[in-house]
């Protein structure tokens, strides 16, 4: 008879706390830096619209046996045509911000996305928010204006494409979190690929439209010195969302949220380093009121009540 061996404590731990954390913090870092390869393509000519074209319609590809299960779920849930819709604007206007603004500033806007959730879930899921809630939402405003304040500006609105593009990715992105959670029944293939083909239609579409009418001067040409840079980030972008579902079916919703904002710590180390970002009083203050607040909803309440253990 085979003797009975109790599992490595240090296997346990690494398959369900560390392992996770590990996959999250790899997709914060993903995204955390996209900035600096998106600005590199820049440079060479190709314009961030056609940079995402290129490279979701490339991942779109890659995951081309799930295309079936995609089409399947389009006729039965009308909604995931919103998920490719909602995917491609936040790619879009992440992307696009980051290639063009100021990155710190762009991050800090994008993160006001759990504010935008509080509202659309309780427009769209019928979440009634609680006063904390509200507080935070006030908060997260505030800080809003502070990093959008100019000085000698009297208000604090957007100063660039770049801010207003983060902050309609911020409202996009979290759009796509209630959807995700409206159509977590569906197979998780289906929603990987209108994610991404989402994204590829979308970018491509903009393009398109804004190249015929002047305002984006770049042809969709590519050469060699394009394709190492595209391939790095498909593959990247691809493996980030991997460890993303990957730690987020395996941890807490509040700790897989307090892990993804070291996304903001990648961003603007990186950035200030590399001066791409510019540092102001007004902006680490709205910074840091962004992040308390988001921290704040994303830490796990203590619960009161209690349970038997068998």
């Amino acid at each position: 008879m085979a003797e009975h061996r109790p599992p490595n404590a240090a296997a346990t731990r690494w398959t369900h706390t560390l392992g996770p954390v590990a996959g999250l913090l790899l997709n914060a870092l993903v995204w955390g830096l996209s900035w600096w390869p998106m600005r590199q393509l820049a440079e060479q000519g190709l314009h961030p619209l056609w940079a995402n074209t290129w490279m979701f319609c490339l991942a779109a590809v890659l995951l081309g046996r799930h295309v079936p299960v995609l089409l399947r779920s389009l006729s039965a849930q009308p909604l995931m045509w919103l998920l490719m819709l909602g995917s491609g604007a936040t790619n879009l206007g992440f992307n696009w911000a980051v290639t063009t603004g100021d990155v710190l500033r762009v991050v800090l806007l994008f993160y006001l996305m759990p504010a935008w959730s509080l509202l659309l879930a309780w427009w769209l899921l019928g979440e009634r928010p609680n006063r904390a809630a509200l507080l935070r939402l006030a908060v997260t405003l505030l800080g809003m204006g502070l990093v959008l304040h100019e000085p000698g500006s009297p208000w604090p609105w957007p100063r660039s494409l770049a801010d207003a593009l983060a902050l309609g990715a911020g409202v996009s992105f979290a759009l796509v979190n209630v959807l995700l959670l409206r159509l977590g029944h569906t197979p998780a293939g289906a929603r990987m690929v209108a994610m991404f083909g989402g994204s590829a239609l979308t970018s491509l579409l903009c393009a398109g439209l804004l190249h015929a009418s002047g305002v984006v001067s770049d042809a969709p040409v590519l050469d060699a010195s394009h394709l190492p840079w595209l391939l790095a980030l498909t593959l990247a972008f691809l493996l980030g969302n991997f460890t993303l579902q990957y730690g987020a079916a395996r941890l807490p919703a509040h700790t897989t949220a307090l892990v993804m904002m070291s996304e903001i710590v990648f961003a603007s180390v990186s950035s200030v380093w590399l001066g791409a970002s510019e540092l102001r009083a007004t902006v680490l203050l709205g910074g840091g009121m962004i992040i308390a607040a988001a921290a704040s909803a994303a830490w796990p309440r203590r619960s009161h009540t209690h349970r038997t253990t068998p």
